[in-house]
């Protein structure tokens, strides 16, 4: 049950890959406010991983302007099942194909601002092929790292993905 009840909504801007809304509502107390919403299509992160390495993408983010390394991810404008989603990515973002596709768990990334889920997949039993990247992803290059090179990576910044973070946290519950 919601502690917030939400009066009223209205949308104040979409586009193909979200929408912004904003919420009159109230508190348990009567009193009210608004509240912003960013809503975006769920997405599945897949971790490619042969047993000794992961591979990684690395593509500039635009909204802070820097190049990021991270685990392959992204949504879809029609509605997949995660795991289907995620077979797909690894295929756009990186050529691979798995021969098995594990579910790790669930990431909510900004849940204070946007509905958006994510699914995290370990892809094992992995075979190289050619990617089939968007338009978007021009600039997108891939690559295998070890663990420890992966650890390293996070440990010194240079991952700083909050759903690569996650997705790792996960893999190491589910390998400790």
């Amino acid at each position: 049950m919601s502690i917030i009840e939400r009066l009223d909504s209205r949308e104040i801007y979409r586009n193909s890959w979200l929408s912004i809304r904003e919420d009159d509502i109230r508190f348990p107390d009567g009193t009210t406010g608004i509240y912003s919403v960013v809503d975006k299509p769920d997405y599945a992160l897949v971790m490619p991983y042969d047993g000794d390495r992961f591979r990684l993408v690395e593509q500039f983010r635009y909204p802070l302007g820097v190049r990021c390394w991270e685990f392959p991810q992204g949504t879809a404008a029609e509605d997949l099942e995660p795991a289907v989603l995620a077979e797909r990515e690894l295929r756009e973002e990186t050529g691979l194909r798995a021969a098995s596709f594990e579910a790790l768990g669930r990431i909510d990334t900004v849940p204070g601002m946007t509905s958006q889920r994510g699914w995290v997949f370990l892809a094992t039993g992995i075979v190289e092929g050619e990617h089939d990247r968007e338009p978007e992803e021009q600039d997108m290059r891939d690559a295998w790292f070890s663990r420890a090179d992966v650890e390293q990576m996070i440990r010194s910044g240079v991952i700083a993905d909050a759903q690569s973070l996650a997705a790792y946290s996960l893999f190491l519950l589910s390998r400790p």
